[in-house]
């Protein structure tokens, strides 16, 4: 019989590629969601009854273990950029990781995968990247041999980092970043997914790797290449972090006082951690170490930021009549 992987959040962004690879290596896949009604997509993955999404909270000790019974290995990929409701960052980074470690050593699972990011740290300032690192230490108590993958900001089709920029040019001639001049070391989403598959298949080491695309590059220098993608001349002005700390409380007292239907824009924690760097550090295990070359920006932007053009489908046709002669 085929092994089996539990990937928490498998239906999100990262899992959903962690959830196609492992199907495509022969693996039974069970996708551990809180609806899975919304994550039915995921079955196509592979042949009929390979991948199933199945109801989970990682915030319960039962639901967890009932996810994950007779299986060979998981993946734990639930993280939140922002709190809301009873998801908040020690409940789900915190708590729900160490959760998922704990009753997999209960269960002799042989191996775990944490998607955790550059700069998770137990003394950080930020509640995400202090959660992070709790997470992590959580992870390792339980389960010392596992894998724990950092990545940078990860693009792909269903990012909401250049997708949401992207869709912000849309609304005027200024585009507004704090950091303009934070480096970043953006990551293929699928390249994050080849190094989980290959932390479960292989004789991959256990411990920490983080995962950085080619190039790094600042935040500026990032969304000028995406306006250059996206064929737009945008003002690309820096909010001072002073200034983002005052619009990041006005947001969550709107969003507060509204009950969640203003949504806040940007969060205090978030302009925390856009004011630190995040890239591979020194030294690093890396995705070299999997043998995994990662794919350029460049590459893979065009493919999917289309349809922010002015003339979305229609740019590259309306760019080569130019050059015809009447």
């Amino acid at each position: 019989m085929s092994k089996l992987v539990t990937i928490y959040g498998g239906s999100g962004f990262i899992g959903r590629y962690i959830a196609r690879r492992m199907a495509k290596a022969g693996w039974r896949v069970r996708v551990a969601v809180r609806r899975p009604n919304e994550a039915i997509f995921v079955k196509p993955y592979g042949v009929v009854g390979q991948v199933e999404p199945v109801l989970c909270n990682i915030r319960d000790d039962a639901s967890v273990a009932q996810v994950m019974q007779g299986a060979d290995a998981v993946v734990n990929c639930v993280g939140i950029l922002a709190e809301a409701g009873k998801n908040r960052f020690d409940a789900v980074q915190a708590e729900g990781a160490e959760r998922v470690a704990r009753i997999a050593a209960q269960q002799g699972v042989g191996k775990m995968v944490h998607i955790s990011a550059i700069g998770a740290d137990v003394t950080a300032d930020s509640d995400y990247a202090r959660t992070k690192g709790e997470g992590e230490a959580g992870v390792l108590k339980h389960m010392p041999n596992a894998v724990i993958l950092r990545p940078s900001i990860v693009f792909g089709p269903e990012d909401d980092f250049f997708n949401r920029f992207a869709g912000m040019t849309r609304m005027g001639p200024i585009l507004p970043v704090v950091g303009a001049d934070t480096k970043f070391q953006p990551v293929f989403v699928d390249d994050v997914a080849q190094a989980a598959e290959l932390s479960l298949t292989s004789s991959a080491a256990p411990g920490v790797y983080e995962l950085g695309g080619p190039d790094v590059a600042t935040f500026r220098s990032l969304m000028e290449t995406m306006l250059g993608v996206i064929r737009r001349r945008r003002m690309i002005v820096n909010i001072p972090f002073f200034v983002a700390r005052i619009m990041a409380f006005g947001f969550g007292l709107a969003s507060k006082l509204s009950l969640g239907i203003i949504p806040a824009m940007i969060t205090s924690d978030q302009v925390k951690n856009l004011a630190n760097d995040n890239v591979v550090s020194d030294g690093a295990k890396g995705l070299a170490d999997f043998g995994i070359e990662p794919v350029a920006l460049e590459a893979v932007l065009p493919e999917y930021l289309w349809r922010f053009r002015p003339s979305g489908q229609y740019a590259a046709i309306k760019e080569s009549a130019k050059n015809l002669r009447t």
